[in-house]
């Protein structure tokens, strides 16, 4: 088992509180139980919530110095302990090692490239005197903390979509309040200690960071508590949808779900294009929402496309997630795996075929291509967040953009072309938060403006864009005596 290096309860104000009750996180490879985690209420939540009030003020004033401190420190003891993070990451989310790294080496660069935007928080003059009446007066505006921010990260990227709760809060001098999702709260817990430890070498309270687990009922505790300045959400399309009615009007950020589409134009490097389905379509499990899922190819070369593809399927090799060369493993529990095998079922009931892959292996869903899958199915048109890719067939690249914007999602998109028309058209049509030409729509450089449209979400995460979204600016008017 996992021996925690942070102390035992929930880290909440200045201390780790002692809980009642404990819950068993176990690896969703073979079911083995990792660790004990501590178990939340209600009752905690409003306590990190008084506490995160107490302190807002003086969050608010700490010195840029001391804020990027902080974040410097965090990234720090996380590179100390690079490999342990790493290893429990495969444990607790069950992802394949080396996605697990890249997690953790997100996370490093998401916390350095925060402790970097600190020193780029500042406003502007205004020039007021347009008008007659702001004739003699002095403006200007600077960017001000919008208060207690709760962080609900999900499943999948623990550590890192903690950290990009967590990160940009601190920046911009904001006590956070974070919800690990109920399987995974091992590593974010570790991060939180680490971040509660900076903060008092930087002589800044423990409470900057808090955190509280639990079920649907502690969520709403603190998204419905009027005290808070802002939430950011990372998950599904339906559970933030609701957070955003529960919140409202507090100011919600929504990082939601996608059905990632990716077009193979006529002039594509093939080659290229089958190694971004093998390495975007099924990289953590596929439970990723910019893995490749609808793969849009156009007729003039769709059959190369496709033999190229299915001849190279098998290198996507299955097993346990701590092996170096396993690159699929179990799904985050048995219900999602199950969900994924009948929505691929009632797929083929309704005319799709199986290509290749298809079933189980140990418990672990085969990387599978369907093609014919029709619209209205599920497979199609939701996120079905499990190695699946769909592939359609279309005459033109105008078609082949039509159908992409024809979801209800719209976070990443990509197209492989040699065309830099066709490149430009897609950035200009394609209705999504982000084109990515020639590679994976799963590409994500943590200081990009990340966020979706549609029913992806509101608001953008990178750490500049977040922090912009987690301050508010302030106006100032002075009419010299």
């Amino acid at each position: 088992m996992f021996q925690p290096p942070y102390p035992a309860g929930l880290p909440i104000g200045s201390e780790w509180v002692t809980v009642p009750s404990t819950v068993p996180v176990t690896f969703p490879y073979d079911g083995t139980v990792v660790a004990d985690a501590p178990l939340g209420s209600e009752q905690l939540a409003h306590k990190a919530l008084d506490e995160a009030v107490a302190i807002k003020a003086e969050v608010a004033k700490l010195s840029s110095r001391a804020r990027r401190q902080i974040l410097d420190s965090a990234a720090g003891a996380i590179i100390a302990n690079r490999a342990e993070f790493e290893h429990l990451l495969v444990l607790e989310t069950g992802k394949p090692l080396v996605d697990c790294r890249t997690e953790v080496a997100r996370t490093i660069v998401t916390l350095q490239a925060s402790a970097e935007e600190v020193a780029r928080v500042h406003g502007e003059t205004v020039p007021l005197d347009l008008l007659p009446s702001g004739d003699g007066l002095v403006g200007y505006w600077t960017r001000r903390p919008i208060g207690v921010v709760v962080g609900i990260a999900g499943f999948n990227y623990p550590l890192l979509l903690a950290a990009h709760k967590i990160a940009p809060s601190v920046a911009a001098g904001c006590p956070v309040i974070c919800k690990p999702a109920p399987a995974t709260p091992l590593a974010t817990l570790w991060l939180v200690d680490l971040m509660r430890t900076a903060a008092v070498e930087a002589g800044a309270p423990a409470g900057i960071v808090q955190l509280v687990t639990g079920d649907a009922e502690v969520g709403v505790a603190l998204v419905t508590d009027r005290r808070i300045g802002a939430v950011s959400f990372t998950g599904s399309s339906t559970v933030g949808h609701q957070i955003a009615r529960d919140a409202a009007p507090v100011k919600t950020l929504l990082e939601l779900g996608s059905n990632a589409a990716m077009v193979v134009a006529a002039d594509a490097d093939l080659d290229a294009a089958v190694n971004a389905v093998l390495r975007g379509g099924f990289y953590a499990s596929g439970q990723a929402c910019i893995s490749v899922q609808r793969l849009i190819v156009l007729d003039a070369v769709a059959e190369e496309f496709t033999a190229k593809l299915l001849a190279r399927l098998g290198e996507v090799v299955t097993g346990d997630p701590r092996e170096e060369e396993t690159r699929v493993s179990a799904l985050i529990d048995e219900r999602s795996t199950k969900r994924v095998l009948q929505w691929v079922e009632v797929a083929v009931s309704a005319g799709a075929r199986i290509l290749g892959g298809g079933g189980l292996d140990g418990g672990v869903i085969r990387p599978t291509v369907l093609t014919n899958v029709p619209a209205g199915s599920a497979c199609w048109d939701e996120e079905i967040f499990g190695p699946v890719v769909c592939l359609r067939t279309v005459s033109t690249v105008d078609e082949a953009f039509a159908m992409v914007n024809d979801s209800r999602y719209g976070l990443n998109a990509s197209v492989f072309t040699s065309s830099l028309a066709t490149a430009h058209q897609a950035i200009d049509t394609l209705e999504v938060g982000a084109v990515v030409v020639n590679d994976v729509p799963g590409f994500r450089a943590d200081t990009m403006p990340y966020g979706g449209v549609k029913d992806s979400g509101i608001g953008r995460e990178g750490p500049r864009f977040a922090i912009e979204e987690l301050t508010v600016t302030r106006m100032a008017v002075i009419r010299p005596a």
